[in-house]
This record gives C-alpha cells, sequence and structure tokens, in this order.
C-alpha cells in the first residue's frame, strides 16, 4: 500500500513537472516568435535619400578578409553610398582575436575597392559591441545632422536601430543579406542578445 502511494506521488510529480516544462517551452516558443516578427519587420524601413552619414556596423574579419556577413555590409553600404554622393560612410569596428587589422579598416578597404573615395570614410576602429559601434560612432556626427542610415546584416537591424534611437540619433537601417549557412546561428544569438538589450534598459528605467 505504501510502494502504491509513493508511485502514485511520484507520478504525479513527474506529470507535473512535464506539464511545466511544457508551458515554459510554449512561452519562449512565443517569446521568440514576437522577437522574430520585430526582426522582419524591421528589414523594411524607408530609407531616407541623401543621408549626411551612414554608419556601418562591423562583423568578423579572417586575418584581414571580411567575413562574408561583413563583406555583406560593405556591398549594401557601397550601394547607397555610390547613389548618393554626399553621405559621408561611419566605418565601425575595433580589432578582435583571430583578426589581423581592424573591421574598420577592413570596411574601407571594402569600399575603396567598390569605388567609394577614402575621403568619405570616417574611421572608427576601437568598438567591440553593437552599443560601442553606435557611441563611439555617434562623436563623429554633428548634432545638426540630417536622418542617416545604419547598415548591417537583417537579423542585426532590429537591435541597432534600436540603440541608436535611445542614444539621441534620428536613423532608418538598411539591411544586408545573412548568408544562409548561418542564419539559425545569427537569429539564435539575436534573441538572446535582444532580451539581454531588453533587461538592461528595464534596468536602468
Amino acid at each position: 500500500m505504501l510502494y502504491n502511494e509513493r508511485k502514485s506521488k511520484r507520478s504525479k510529480a513527474v506529470k507535473k513537472a512535464v506539464k511545466s516544462l511544457i508551458i515554459v517551452a510554449v512561452l519562449v516558443m512565443v517569446y521568440f516568435g514576437f522577437l522574430h516578427l520585430k526582426i522582419q519587420e524591421s528589414k523594411h524601413q524607408d530609407i531616407p535619400e541623401g543621408a549626411d552619414y551612414l554608419i556601418i556596423l562591423g562583423a568578423r574579419v579572417k586575418g584581414s578578409v571580411p567575413s562574408l556577413s561583413l563583406q555583406y555590409r560593405i556591398d549594401k553600404a557601397s550601394e547607397y553610398l555610390l547613389a548618393n554622393k554626399q553621405t559621408v560612410a561611419i566605418v565601425s569596428g575595433g580589432k578582435g582575436p583571430g583578426e589581423d587589422i581592424s573591421e574598420a579598416q577592413a570596411m574601407q578597404r571594402g569600399l575603396i575597392e567598390k569605388g567609394i573615395e577614402g575621403t568619405r570614410i570616417i574611421m572608427e576602429d576601437k568598438s567591440t559591441t553593437t552599443y560601442e559601434n553606435i557611441v563611439f560612432s555617434k562623436e563623429f556626427i554633428p548634432d545638426q545632422a540630417s536622418p542617416g542610415v545604419i547598415v548591417s546584416n537583417d537579423f542585426h537591424i532590429y537591435r541597432a536601430v534600436a540603440i541608436a534611437t535611445k542614444e539621441g540619433l534620428n536613423i532608418k537601417g538598411i539591411p544586408a543579406k545573412t548568408p544562409k549557412v548561418s542564419v539559425p546561428k545569427s537569429y539564435f544569438r539575436e534573441y538572446l542578445a535582444i532580451t539581454k538589450y531588453y533587461l538592461t534598459e528595464l534596468i536602468r528605467s
């Protein structure tokens, strides 16, 4: 009798734990779905023509060669810069592990190869995070500047624009492609990064 009672209690405890795990899993999926929707919405912004400045956010450099993610950012930024001759580019990214040159220098080289004059490129080569990218780049932007644009891979635009807006910049995001092989990892990491951003802002407020 005692054995049956213990077995029944264990069974109920297991069922309760499984039910709790299912609820948590559903809530996480709903939350990640919400974040994914925000990321997708951020891809479709009205991009102003003739912006005074364009910020390109850094990504990994393999030795001195831009990763595919970074190359896509360079390509997208150059398209805008070639069509808007008065726009100044701010290339933002420091030098990390395994990088022979800074991300900013890699972007500068890439833009020049695309036909962008070096005199139109400002280098910010100290930042190591998205927040630093924006805060350090902001130092090069005049207070009276017109609305600007920011270039990154599509999964990154929502958080980048949110941070820039919080820092007082009037800015729109231009999404570059994300390499297909990197999509699952990039999006999952971005869900976590956005969550961290939300929590940081909640603590600050």
